[in-house]
């Protein structure tokens, strides 16, 4: 998952999502990328179950996967405690509360 977000117009082509629905024309013209390009970009992101497809007439609209997002979300909340007592121990430590 993270791995399919490390490319910069891949993660690009994530974050213009959230907004709805787009087409790989819709897509490419938005993020000055041709079309075949983010149709390979799309295929790495639905592999790592980030965005999903459906058809809709002659094309094919992309759309962030909740599946994916939160799978996503369980792994960096792993992170989170270990996190909020680092930057509880940085303030703490900032505002002299361990000085003896």
């Amino acid at each position: 998952m993270l791995s399919a977000l490390a490319d910069p117009t891949r993660r690009a082509v994530f974050e213009a999502l959230p907004q709805g629905p787009r087409s790989v024309g819709d897509l490419a013209a938005t993020l000055g990328v041709s079309s075949s390009a983010i149709s390979q970009h799309l295929k790495v992101l639905r592999e790592a179950r980030l965005v999903m497809v459906r058809p809709a007439g002659n094309k094919r609209l992309y759309s962030l996967d909740p599946r994916g997002l939160a799978d996503a979300r369980d792994y960096l909340e792993q992170f989170w405690p270990s996190a909020i007592a680092a930057y509880s121990a940085a303030v703490s430590n900032a505002r002299g509360d361990n000085m003896p």
